[in-house]
């Protein structure tokens, strides 16, 4: 995989966190455990993005 694909999957992903966080948001019987961790692996991988975009 080359860093343009593997940039682009890593997009993908932290999309769909980015989802999973919203419709969690909007659920009044949401998990507070489960949001913040949805958060934390979104702000890894956009971490993981900046580095590789760098590079």
């Amino acid at each position: 995989m080359n860093v343009s694909s593997h940039l682009q999957e890593l997009r993908r992903k932290h999309q769909a966190l980015s989802d999973q966080v919203e419709e969690a948001q909007r659920t009044p019987s949401a998990d507070d455990f489960r949001i913040a961790d949805l958060k934390k692996q979104k702000l890894r991988l956009k971490e993981q993005i900046e580095r590789l975009s760098q590079a």
